[in-house]
Parts: C-alpha cells; sequence; structure tokens
C-alpha cells in the first residue's frame, strides 16, 4: 500500500531514522505528501477495500496514527466518513485522540 501512495519510496526504509516503516499514513503523511491537497490525492488512490483494510489495521493497532500532523488526520477522516461511513470515521477520531496523538489545541472536526 506503501508503494501504491508513495511510488517514489525508494524502500520502505524511514530516510531519517534508517529503521523501516511500520505503518503507512505516518511516511505519507511526513515524507511524502507535499501538503494537504497532494495527501488527499494519495490516499484517494485507495480503493474501499484497501481504506476498510487499513482501517482494520489502525482499530486492532497494527497501523498507527501517531505523527500524522491533525490537518491530515481531517483529511483522512473525511476520506473515511465518505467511502465507509461516519461511524468509522468517529471510531477512528476517538482512537486518535485517545492516544494522546492530538496535540492541545487541535481540536478535529467531523462534519
Amino acid at each position: 500500500m506503501l508503494k501504491k501512495l508513495a511510488p517514489e519510496c525508494a524502500d520502505l526504509m524511514c530516510s531519517g531514522s534508517r529503521a523501516p516503516y511500520r505503518s503507512i499514513l505516518p511516511p505519507i503523511s511526513n515524507h511524502y505528501s507535499k501538503n494537504e491537497e497532494d495527501f488527499k490525492w494519495r490516499i484517494s488512490l485507495l480503493d474501499e477495500g484497501e481504506l476498510g483494510y487499513l482501517v482494520t489495521l489502525i482499530k486492532s493497532g497494527e497501523e498507527s496514527l501517531g505523527c500524522v500532523p491533525p490537518q491530515y488526520i481531517r483529511v483522512f477522516l473525511e476520506l473515511v466518513e465518505e467511502q465507509l461511513g461516519t461511524e468509522a470515521a468517529e471510531e477512528l477520531l476517538g482512537i486518535y485522540v485517545a492516544g494522546n496523538e492530538c496535540p492541545p489545541g487541535n481540536i478535529i472536526y467531523l462534519k
């Protein structure tokens, strides 16, 4: 999935830490997307099944939302809401906020 969203990714290693990527959304948001619009375009490449699989990984804790900036989470949640429904987006928002991954003062609202 990472290669689909970031074909320019030469390998599956973080260039900064030289450790392998363990998740998809943090590197897409922090290393490959130029801005929120680019991030939106990239994650829009996922079909409904792939997005559902990614959501399943988030719910199980296998995919991290850590290090994903709030403005990118907002874009991701909008896509989840469009394709998988409000309940799925709200559950992911709860996971993001509960993980203390939302910096204070950066409140995210769904539509």
